[in-house]
């Protein structure tokens, strides 16, 4: 069996219609991606998950990405310390739904890859070919310990998640049994029937923000998950303010490395988004959440888990909990939304996780406002 000759683009397949692919990012964890205390969070629960899935797909989503989360980060709300296992949950909303891609995040340290391969391909058959997986070689230390894994080195990690992506593809593609001599996986004759759905590979993503990570996924991966850089803050809102002439730059070096290994890559990136019908409800609702009755416990683990409490001065700390607190917000009315989608857009992303305080109260609103500003610019099309 050969992949179709569309291997590479994978990204593009997913609502070709629509130029500005959107997703719904981290909703398969407590919480959300916003440390807050509010009791309108996002709580979790499988009859939620379900019907926000079914609720974007029929709105014309292009895409389901959910964190790969084992332990919560403590503090107050135990941010993200009740999650769905993304593999299982993959195949449950790719039952569920039509047209949505669906992704799977896997820790390649934590996952022997010729069960993953089986586990994805099933995944991949049940969505007739809308399963995607996002690919992480290395995370936090003190979730691996739950598994008694150790954690490599940097430049490590990516030469195993080397060796787990080669075996992950053969298995795909090879029809009959093959050996396996690398320096950490030791197969004999390695098989994996049935191939991907339609023999078309599942689309690969990856968020390495490294020098070695970012060359794995232009080597590897179908799309590349990156963050924008801020640079300050509005006095007038508090709001953050992107450096975007620097993410067209990041961007448009990323496509000119991938063209010099001969590959398309889709770049996508993330954003937290409070829609209201007024620019003032909107920031209200922003501090009140984020600032106001932020968790800052778990703020404060994620900074010590990165090793940032202990390279930092005191006044550099509190700005790095500032960004945490804050994440990357899309804040305002559905015209100001939608010109902030706009202006990614022109820097050229591809696409955008979204996420929101409470996905299924909020995603309605944002459906009927601002996904028809974006059909009407040009952007997306309608379902």
């Amino acid at each position: 069996m050969t992949f179709s000759s569309t291997d590479q683009i994978r990204w593009q397949t997913m609502r070709p219609q629509n130029r500005l692919k959107l997703g719904l990012f981290g909703f398969n964890c407590s919480s959300g991606r916003t440390p807050t205390t509010v009791g309108d969070r996002w709580m979790l629960s499988w009859p939620d998950t379900l019907r926000l899935a079914e609720m974007a797909d029929a709105a014309g989503i292009d895409f389901l990405l959910p964190i790969g989360r084992w332990k919560g980060y403590g503090g107050e709300t135990d941010f993200q310390g009740t999650t769905f296992e993304t593999l299982t949950w993959a195949a449950s909303l790719l039952a569920k739904t039509r047209n949505v891609v669906v992704f799977g995040t896997v820790h390649t340290p934590l996952f022997h890859p010729v069960i993953a391969a089986k586990q994805m391909v099933t995944a991949d058959h049940v969505g007739q070919g809308r399963f995607a997986l996002n690919i992480v070689c290395g995370w936090n230390e003190d979730e691996f310990e739950m598994f008694g894994v150790s954690q490599r080195e940097h430049g490590d990690r990516y030469e195993h998640g080397q060796e787990w992506i080669d075996v992950l593809k053969r298995l795909w593609v090879e029809p009959e049994r093959f050996d396996f001599d690398g320096k950490y996986f030791k197969l004999k004759a390695a098989v994996g029937k049935p191939g991907p759905f339609n023999a078309t590979r599942p689309m690969i993503m990856n968020a390495g923000a490294s020098t070695v990570g970012t060359a794995f996924a232009l080597k590897n991966c179908d799309a590349f998950f990156t963050g924008v850089r801020v640079t300050s803050f509005d006095d007038a809102t508090g709001l953050m303010v992107p450096a975007i002439d620097d993410a067209r730059r990041h961007v448009d070096g990323v496509h000119r490395e991938a063209g010099l290994l001969g590959r398309e890559i889709g770049v996508f990136t993330r954003a937290e988004v409070i829609c209201r019908p007024t620019q003032a409800e909107a920031i209200e609702y922003y501090h009140h959440t984020v600032e106001e009755r932020a968790d800052l416990g778990a703020i404060d683990k994620q900074l010590e888990l990165n090793g940032i409490a202990s390279q930092v001065s005191p006044e550099d700390y509190v700005r790095r909990r500032q960004m945490y607190l804050r994440g990357f917000p899309l804040i305002g009315t559905p015209d100001t939304v939608a010109d902030h989608f706009a202006v990614l857009a022109s820097a050229g992303f591809d696409g955008i996780g979204l996420s929101f305080v409470n996905y299924l109260t909020e995603f309605p609103y944002f459906r009927d406002e601002v996904l028809a500003r974006l059909e009407r610019t040009g952007l997306r099309r309608a379902a």
